[in-house]
């Protein structure tokens, strides 16, 4: 163990491992889809025709099954709405439901900006912002942790929950990425920064607030008013755009994120289907599919357990933090989630660094078990792109 870690100290090496990874899984989707680029944004037959004068010409375009008509994944809906903010209009994508898409602008916004090139440059744009952002992220919270912590990270950019993130497109490792960012501008008092990106990280995805809201009950215990003021503050910008959605759309609601909420529903329907399945199915591929789901149930099983390790009363703003997003994996709702690999997984995301930072807090943290499991979920994962994902069927947008 010694020699590995001695050998993950040297930064060409973990770098090297973080590209050889990118690489490998870009490629292996590209190549399913003839290496095009457009293929991991996942544009739906559906959306793409109600959105076509936002389309890239020659992009891939799921076609779908008779249920979903062609309905694609969430990729594309921030490429849509990014450009709405590059043509500076207000003509936002139509077919997506606005009750909770429509807050989550902040990754489109920065993909935006660079989209002002043109179509094609905002398809690029939405791989350089995951990974630009993730690695800034990751050199951050390299400088957080203290000396012998450090080697720690390489499970932060190793995190198979952030490359499944990018993988499809979405805004789960973007999000994270920028709590890293606030929470070092926090740390180093450098306020203006901290409210700008935190308030960025909740307008990618609210679980942004996973880290905040504990941060801020931290300082409401210990009586430090301007800094309970200050992460208060983050929830400016958010509220002011949730104002803007209430008078845009006449549908939008806030509450309507609660509809997901079914606690334990998610977890006993897949239990129940595992139980079902293994004894009466002959179609093995089906069944590497469910099961593919359950090292993420053992994952949230070990996690919760060593949320309980060490001395509690240390790092109890991540242990919060980490808290929550057990409970949103939780009350996942099995329709929305646990019935799809990346839509659980990708609920996982922020849990890695929290553990990271949870370890530098309290040394005594049993973390080992919980890293050696998304270990285990990043192989699998690769596997599975590289081996086992088929393409599904396509066609090229203008031809």
């Amino acid at each position: 163990m010694s020699k590995i870690i001695s050998i993950l100290e040297k930064s060409y090496i973990r770098y090297s491992l973080f590209a050889l990874v990118y690489i490998v899984v870009t490629a292996s989707l590209w190549k399913k889809y003839n290496y095009n680029p457009t293929s991991m944004i996942n544009f739906g037959m559906e959306f793409a025709v109600q959105n076509k004068e936002k389309m890239p010409d020659r992009a891939v375009v799921i076609l779908g099954n008779k249920d979903d008509l062609g309905a694609g994944y969430d990729g594309q809906i921030f490429y849509f709405y990014s450009r709405t903010i590059s043509e500076l209009n207000m003509k936002w994508p139509k077919g997506f439901d606005e009750s909770y898409r429509a807050p989550r602008i902040g990754y489109p916004l920065l993909v935006g900006i660079i989209g002002f090139f043109g179509k094609m440059p905002s398809v690029y744009g939405m791989y350089f912002v995951n990974i630009a952002l993730f690695l800034i992220s990751y050199i951050l919270l390299r400088r957080i942790l203290d000396e012998d912590k450090k080697i720690f990270s390489i499970f932060y950019l190793l995190s198979p929950f952030s490359l499944g993130s990018y993988a499809v497109l979405v805004s789960d490792s973007v999000m994270v990425s920028l709590v890293i960012i606030a929470y070092y501008f926090y740390l180093e008092e450098e306020n203006l920064y901290f409210v700008l990106v935190a308030s960025l990280a909740i307008l990618c995805k609210e679980p942004a607030l996973f880290l905040f809201f504990p941060l801020g009950i931290r300082a409401v215990i210990e009586k430090r008013v301007p800094k309970a003021l200050l992460i208060i503050s983050v929830l400016v910008i958010p509220v002011m755009w949730h104002v803007y959605l209430k008078v845009t759309f006449p549908n939008w609601r806030a509450t309507r994120l609660t509809d997901f909420i079914l606690p334990l529903e998610g977890i006993i329907t897949y239990s129940k289907s595992i139980i079902d399945t293994v004894g009466t199915t002959t179609d093995y591929k089906d069944l590497a599919r469910l099961l593919s789901r359950f090292p993420l149930l053992v994952l949230l099983v070990t996690g919760i357990g060593i949320l309980f390790t060490g001395n509690i009363k240390r790092g109890i703003e991540f242990r919060l933090g980490i808290g929550l997003v057990f409970f949103m994996v939780s009350t996942a709702s099995f329709y929305h989630f646990w019935s799809v690999y990346e839509n659980v997984s990708r609920m996982f995301t922020l849990s890695i660094p929290l553990f990271i930072l949870l370890k530098n807090e309290e040394e005594d943290t049993k973390t080992g078990f919980y890293f050696f499991l998304t270990f285990i979920i990043l192989l699998l994962f690769l596997v599975k792109v590289i081996a086992i994902q088929k393409p599904q069927g396509y066609t090229i947008w203008g031809m």
